[in-house]
């Protein structure tokens, strides 16, 4: 078996559906992943902070990046090439992935790879996010994700982890 990486985009602050946190949801999902598979973890962050004090604010400027298909600039990248799996997780913004995801698949060569996309979200699930990771990342495998609902993830991690555990069972990690 090879090595595995868990690569994810969180935020913290004030979110919805769960007030002001101050673990994002998905960095939750990220480390239970982590935990269960060995992965080593890298947490996406932009150069250009997410306000955090205003979900309203948070979510007119994912809109706004959506809509002009920005790429805004990372903090720091990975090189993936020692890395077979790759888990890489996000909130869903506005039914798609956040804007500097799509920084950090573009950057990268995925033949080869095999990539498992997991998410956090308030009632769209995943949204079709396993088929644009599919076009973006060329030459890669993308198995079937996971959406953990991120109001069960703050307040229920015995559920979260369980919804973890089983969906790495069925995928046989």
């Amino acid at each position: 078996m090879g090595k595995s990486l868990v690569v994810y985009f969180s935020l913290a602050g004030d979110q919805y559906n769960v007030g002001i946190i101050k673990e994002g949801n998905t960095s939750i999902i990220a480390k239970f992943i982590a935990e269960e598979t060995g992965s080593e973890l890298f947490e996406l962050e932009t150069q250009k902070p997410y306000p955090t004090d205003s979900y309203s604010r948070l979510t007119q400027i994912a809109k706004d990046e959506q809509n002009k298909k920005a790429r805004p600039a990372l903090k720091a990248d990975i090189d993936i090439t020692a890395y077979d799996t790759i888990y890489i997780g996000y909130p869903n913004w506005w039914g798609d992935m956040p804007m500097p995801l799509y920084t950090f698949l573009e950057a990268h060569n995925w033949s080869g790879k095999t990539i498992i996309p997991f998410c956090t979200h308030e009632g769209s699930g995943l949204s079709g996010t396993e088929s644009r990771i599919r076009s973006t990342c060329k030459g890669a495998t993308v198995e079937k994700g996971l959406a953990v609902q991120g109001k069960v993830a703050q307040t229920n991690r015995s559920v979260a982890k369980k919804a973890v555990q089983d969906w790495l069972a069925k995928l046989g990690k």
